[in-house]
């Protein structure tokens, strides 16, 4: 996604909450059809993803509904405006390579997230500009310690 100046809060609230619908499920595929040696690491690790994931998805369709807007609510609406893409679980992935999909799907979302800031900036909607800023804050360390995990070094930011 790309800033453009008819891109709204609203709008962009709307297309997190079909992200964080999407990233949750998932999630609990990763969380379910892990297996090997860190197989009681990674799958706590990924229940406490999802779980930060919903309170992230209800604290930006709250907000969206707070500012009047109207929440995507359905798994069909999620896929239809999401950025992420599905990905049903047809080869077996290494654990690698199951965290690899999530710092992936972490790092569409932190991108978006900066323009979501420069979004709610130029509206004067100091509120959800102070909720995405915080957001962000969250999901740059979540990407820094799963990055860790992988051995590699923090994905650089993208900060406009």
């Amino acid at each position: 996604m790309s800033i453009q100046q008819e891109t709204t809060t609203k709008t962009f609230l709307n297309k997190q909450v079909a992200n964080y619908g999407l990233f949750y499920t998932k999630l609990h595929q990763l969380h379910w059809y892990v297996k090997g040696a860190n197989f009681f690491t990674l799958h706590a690790k990924f229940e406490e993803l999802y779980n930060q994931t919903t309170e992230i998805l209800d604290e930006l369709a709250e907000r969206l509904l707070q500012i009047n807007g109207r929440p995507y609510s359905t798994l069909r609406e999620f896929l239809e405006h999401a950025s992420l893409k599905e990905q049903p679980y047809v080869n077996p992935l290494s654990e690698k390579e199951m965290v690899q999909t999530a710092v992936d799907d972490l790092v569409l979302l932190r991108n978006e997230l900066v323009e979501g800031i420069v979004i709610s900036d130029r509206e004067g909607d100091a509120v959800t500009n102070d909720t995405l800023i915080a957001i962000k804050n969250k999901l740059d360390k979540t990407i820094w310690f799963y990055t860790a995990f992988l051995g590699k070094d923090p994905v650089p930011q993208k900060n406009n």
